[in-house]
């Protein structure tokens, strides 16, 4: 995966790689890091649309519910099963093995820098 000054954040603590017209999702290690340790993991169903905001599923850890927000308008391309099968892989790669999505777009909104995200988190 990407190295993370490199990649796209939401306010929600998603990041989002951008390569052409698909963009693949997850949490960040912020994020990962919060929740504690990731028990289940409900993605939404390829072919699903998504808009931009909504809960699109759910992360569970021993410690909270989380839920998971699309970060662009798109159609859901692929999940990754092995996140579903695995979801301690959240935990111990959420900026690699532990993807969540990948979105199909058309139009990608301003999303945050690096540097934006730190600014909220405080890391």
């Amino acid at each position: 995966m990407a190295d993370k000054t490199e990649l796209q954040y939401t306010a929600e603590h998603e990041w989002v790689l951008v390569d052409g017209d698909t963009a693949t999702v997850g949490i960040t290690a912020y994020a990962a890091d919060k929740l504690g340790d990731v028990v289940f993991v409900e993605l939404p169903e390829v072919g699903s649309a998504l808009a931009a905001g909504t809960v699109v599923g759910e992360i569970e850890s021993t410690k909270s519910v989380g839920e998971l927000f699309a970060p662009i308008d798109g159609t859901v391309a692929e999940i990754n099963d092995a996140v579903v099968d695995s979801p301690e892989l959240v935990n111990s790669d959420p900026l690699g093995e532990g993807w969540l999505i990948k979105i199909t777009f058309e139009t990608l909104p301003a999303l945050l820098s690096y540097a934006e995200y730190t600014a909220i988190t405080g890391e």
